[in-house]
C-alpha cells in the first residue's frame, strides 16, 4: 500500500495517534527520512499587515474586536514598510513570507488591491509569498495567484464537531470552501490547527483525518499550541503538554509524508531539546521572528543558534519548483 493516501479512515488515524510515543516518533522519523531532507527546515516569517478590529468571535484570538486584549487596531500597512520587513526576513534566513490581515473575509476594495501589490512586491524579492486574509472567493484567489501568491493559509483550527464551541461567526464548511477556491486558483494550501482549545483527543484525531483526506494534502500543515491571551474566552486554558505537540506532529507526518509540518504558535514555550524532538518526529518548518501576528515568538538569532547546534539549514525558496525545472514568474 502506498504511503501517500487520501483515503485514511478515522479508525486508522486513531490507531496511529494512540501508538506508544517512542514507537510513534520512530515510525514518523522513518517516514520523514524517506520523503524529505531531514537536514533542512523551512523558515517562515509572519507579519501582521492589518491588526485587530476583526468582527469574528474566534475564542482564542486577541484580534477579535469584541474582546479586550490590549491589542491596538492598526490600519493596513504601507507597501514600502512591508517590503522592508520582507527584505529583513530574507536577510535573516527566511524563505517564506506570510502576510496576515485581521479580516473575516476579503472584500473587493482598495485595501485588497494594495495587498495584491504587496504580494507582487514580495514575490519579486525571491520569497515564497503566503497570505492569511480570511475567507476568499474563487475570483479573489485567482487575483492573488496572478499577483504571484505562492501559498494561502486558512486553518481548520479543530474538528468539525468542536468547531462551533470555538467560532460561531462562520462555519467549518466556509473554511473548506475557501481551501477549495485556493486549490482551483493553483495556489498551494497551508492549513492546520490549534491544540489546547479545550478539545478532546478525538477532536484532534478528527481534524487530522479531515486534513489527510482532502483531495490533495495541504503542502503545509501548521501545528499550533494555544497561546492563552488575557481577555479572550480561553485565557485560563492550561498549557499544552509538549508530548501532545510531538504526538500531533508525528501523526501528521505519517498521514501526510510529503507535507511541510510546521512547528508554529507556542514554540516560545519549548526548550531546544523539546523542539529537537519535534524535528525528529517530522516537523520541518518553523515560524521565525519575534512575533506571530500579535503573540511572542523566539528571535531569529536564537533559531539560527539552534539550527547550528542541531545541524539544520534553512530550506531554499521554491525548492519543489526548482526540482522539476519550473519557476514561478
Amino acid at each position: 500500500m502506498s504511503d501517500i493516501r487520501n483515503n485514511w479512515t478515522t479508525e486508522e488515524v486513531q490507531k496511529i495517534y494512540n501508538t506508544a510515543l517512542l514507537d510513534l516518533i520512530y515510525r514518523a522519523a522513518t517516514m520523514h527520512r524517506k520523503y524529505n531532507d531531514t537536514g533542512e527546515v523551512q523558515v517562515c516569517t509572519l507579519l501582521s499587515i492589518k491588526t485587530g478590529g476583526c468582527s469574528e468571535d474566534c475564542a482564542y484570538c486577541p484580534q477579535a474586536a469584541r474582546y479586550n486584549t490590549g491589542v491596538n487596531v492598526q490600519a493596513l500597512m504601507k507597501k514600502e514598510e512591508v517590503l522592508e520587513y520582507a527584505q529583513k526576513a530574507k536577510d535573516a534566513g527566511s524563505t517564506r513570507f506570510c502576510m496576515g490581515a485581521a479580516w473575516r473575509e476579503v472584500r473587493d476594495n482598495r485595501d485588497f488591491d494594495r495587498v495584491l501589490d504587496m504580494v507582487h512586491g514580495v514575490n519579486e524579492l525571491g520569497l515564497e509569498v503566503c497570505c492569511t486574509l480570511g475567507m476568499l472567493t474563487e475570483e479573489q484567489a485567482q487575483k492573488l495567484a496572478q499577483a504571484g501568491l505562492y501559498s494561502y493559509n486558512h486553518n481548520l483550527d479543530t474538528s468539525e464537531e468542536y468547531y462551533g464551541d470555538i467560532i460561531t461567526t462562520r462555519t467549518y464548511n466556509d473554511r473548506l470552501k475557501t481551501l477549495d477556491n485556493v486549490r482551483k486558483a493553483g495556489v498551494t494550501v497551508c492549513c492546520g490547527g490549534i491544540i489546547g482549545l479545550g478539545e478532546t483527543h478525538a477532536d484532534r484525531i478528527k481534524m487530522l483525518h479531515t486534513l489527510s483526506t482532502l483531495p490533495e494534502h495541504p503542502e503545509s500543515v501548521p501545528i499550533n499550541s494555544l497561546v492563552a491571551v488575557k481577555g479572550t474566552p480561553l485565557e485560563n486554558n492550561p498549557k499544552t503538554d509538549v508530548w501532545d505537540m510531538v504526538r500531533m506532529i508525528a501523526t501528521a507526518r505519517i498521514l501526510m509524508p510529503k507535507t511541510m509540518v510546521r512547528l508554529s504558535a507556542g514554540r516560545l514555550e519549548l526548550s531546544v531539546a523539546e523542539q529537537a524532538l519535534c524535528f525528529m518526529a517530522g516537523a520541518n518548518s518553523i515560524f521565525a521572528g519575534e512575533k506571530l501576528l500579535t503573540t511572542p515568538n523566539p528571535a531569529f538569532e536564537e533559531d539560527m543558534a539552534m539550527f547550528d547546534m542541531l545541524g539544520l539549514k534553512p530550506r531554499e525558496a521554491f525548492k519543489n519548483e526548482k526540482s522539476i525545472g519550473t519557476y514561478l514568474s
